[in-house]
């Protein structure tokens, strides 16, 4: 049976034994789950149980792609990486960019499934339905540029494609990342520790197939219609010109900015930290697989302290997490620094957040002037924030505290620094200041994988003026509905996105180009490119439910561990602490208030957070309640 717009086979790789095995992929798994992170959480459920320490033989690493995966639809590069996070002991996932999904697709595959803990380091290299382990011992200890590097030399093969972790992922840093050809990244919920904790250094692909689709010449035409709506948004110009790091001045202007670790919403000096500054040392626009915005930019320090440095994805979220987060208007340190995140295998967010997470500790004296190895915590110091970087990756000193990121570094250090350890769910808080957009706030909380602003990725408020994608819930919630301060509305605005962002990452595309920031693809055109994929008469209410079972799947996984209306929570500070910074100046999060609302819509329980039965057998989970017992 030919499964349009998949390979229609997957891997099993036991890395405890060594035994590869081929799996047709069911055609009802694909039809009720779609792809990437929907894969991924059913593999989670069904074989990984609260028992199992994420970094144990027990856990499973799952890479997947989606139907979308490798065509010609918008932004179609992605990868979803999933596994039980060593941050929130929980449900974990991770997103890339770049060619390896596509590359995996072509390969013949549309996903691979590693279990077990490998006797010596390996990787696994892939090609046209061919799957073997080779030995890595050479490889161990190097960085994520070095080893693919040595792999693409070893194979005979500059277009080898990888996923890779450096010294962060061998040495079990909970927050270590996978980089993923061509420089980018699967950077949060640690997944680079779950592939380090398996002594497997990388996963390397080449494929010379394709994606079969059921309806090739509809399929072109909603392609190049969508495309050509891409481009002719008022956002694009932007995005395209500056990439993320452009969003600095708008966010700064809002509030959202965090600055010294959240104290402030806005940092006076980020004009030398934003896009615009940043343009200077780009050096070349850099696109993933089949993207007309080519929002990555390669940057190059041709002098200063820093010469020689050459990075990419440095993004507005390494901006904020190495810039405004600690006071550091270094334009170059930041630069230096995502080049050492990158190659050390760690991500940038959650560093950024444990350094300016000691950096506040030392300013309130809640430790010692020599704690962390003499090195000077002053707000901005860059020299010690990249020391600390490197600290962290390989364990060194008081870079082993780091390793484990705020919410343990807040257990070992004692109780008067825990309302400053900014995570939820043991997951650092990235660049986006709730207080600022009360949407972001409840996204934070209500997040399946920890603090987080892309699994509902709310946009529609972000700017305080409408976007095309209003029209999607009607004029008449517009005046609150872009209002960054207003909660009415919210709980919906996030609900949407979590559920259409769940098909995005399982459909395998961007939610940068096309869907949330340049917001021209909405329900019925993802609908419309699965039908015309897959062959399958699927509706847009079909792929919304689609949506909220993986979602929900989710949410049953985190209950399973002990996760409910309790942990549903954001720091002290967001919710007590006034802003004091922009337009959201006054502002906390109303968090309770919406986080009511927003139970109701997911028809879940009021006080325990916990899907409702009722609920759960609508979405086709009654495996789900029983074992929930509900």
């Amino acid at each position: 049976m030919t499964l349009h717009g998949y390979a229609g086979r997957y891997l099993r790789v036991d890395l405890t034994t060594g035994h590869i095995k081929t799996v047709e992929l069911d055609p009802v798994l694909a039809r009720t789950y779609l792809g990437g992170n929907g894969f991924g959480t059913r593999l989670l459920w069904d074989e990984v149980g609260p028992e199992v320490d994420p970094l144990s033989p027990g856990n499973l690493l799952v890479l997947a792609t989606g139907p979308l995966s490798g065509t010609t639809w918008p932004g179609s590069g992605r990868l979803e990486v999933i596994a039980k996070s060593p941050l929130s002991g929980a449900y974990g996932d991770s997103n890339s960019g770049g060619f390896f999904g596509p590359e995996l697709k072509y390969a013949g595959f549309d996903m691979v499934v590693f279990q077990g803990r490998s006797p010596r380091p390996v990787y696994l290299y892939i090609e046209d339905g061919h799957a073997e382990l080779r030995d890595a011992s050479t490889l161990w200890g190097k960085g994520t540029y070095e080893t693919e590097a040595l792999i693409r030399q070893e194979l005979g093969d500059p277009d080898i494609k990888t996923c890779t972790i450096g010294p962060a992922g061998e040495n079990l840093v909970r927050f270590a990342c996978i980089n993923v050809s061509y420089m980018r990244s699967a950077g949060r919920a640690g997944m680079g520790a779950v592939m380090g904790s398996k002594l497997l250094k990388a996963v390397a692909v080449r494929g010379f197939g394709g994606v079969t689709l059921a309806d090739p010449g509809r399929f072109w035409e909603l392609t190049m219609a969508a495309h050509q709506r891409i481009r002719q948004n008022f956002l694009y110009p932007m995005v395209r010109q500056y990439g993320s790091a452009g969003l600095t001045a708008l966010v700064n202007m809002t509030g959202r900015f965090p600055t010294k670790n959240f104290q402030l919403g806005a940092f006076d000096e980020h004009p030398k930290i934003g896009g615009e500054a940043l343009e200077k040392y780009v050096v070349k626009h850099l696109a993933c697989f089949a993207c007309p915005v080519a929002c990555d930019k390669a940057v190059r320090l041709d002098e200063g302290e820093f010469r020689g440095t050459l990075t990419s994805s440095l993004e507005y979220e390494a901006v904020g997490s190495l810039g405004g987060g600690i006071g550091n208007s270094h334009l170059e340190s930041i630069v230096r620094g995502n080049r050492l995140c990158d190659d050390l295998g760690m991500d940038i967010i959650s560093a950024g957040r444990t350094i300016s997470f000691l950096m506040e500790l030392g300013q309130r004296g809640i430790i010692p002037p020599d704690f962390a190895d003499g090195l000077d915590l002053s707000w901005g110091n860059y020299h010690t924030m990249l020391a600390l970087l490197e600290k962290t990756a390989l364990r060194q000193g008081v870079g082993n505290l780091l390793a484990e990121g705020v919410r343990r570094m807040a257990l070992e250090i004692g109780p008067e620094s825990e309302p400053y350890a900014m995570h939820v769910k043991g997951q650092e808080i990235a660049c986006q200041d709730g207080r600022g957009q009360q949407s972001m706030g409840l996204a934070h909380v209500t997040s399946t994988r920890g603090a987080d602003h892309l699994k509902a990725y709310p946009t529609i408020d972000e700017t305080g003026f409408p976007s095309p994608a209003v029209a999607r819930y009607g004029e008449q919630y517009m005046p609150e509905l872009i209002d960054p301060h207003a909660v009415r509305h919210k709980p919906m605005i996030v609900k949407d996105g979590e559920d259409f962002s769940a098909v995005v990452d399982a459909s395998g595309h961007c939610k940068i180009g096309g869907t949330f920031v340049i917001a021209e693809i909405d329900w019925e055109d993802e609908a419309g490119a699965l039908q015309a994929a897959t062959g399958w008469n699927i509706t847009a209410d079909e792929l919304k439910a689609a949506g909220e079972r993986i979602y929900n799947l989710q949410r049953c996984y985190n209950v399973l561990h002990g996760l409910g209306r309790a942990q549903d929570t954001l720091p002290r500070r967001m919710l007590t602490e006034p802003n004091p910074s922009g337009t959201g100046r006054g502002r906390v999060v109303e968090l309770e208030t919406m986080l009511d609302e927003y139970y109701v819509l997911r028809g879940w329980d009021l006080k325990t957070g916990v899907p409702t039965r009722a609920r759960l057998l609508q979405l086709g989970l009654e495996d789900a309640a029983e074992r929930l017992k509900l």
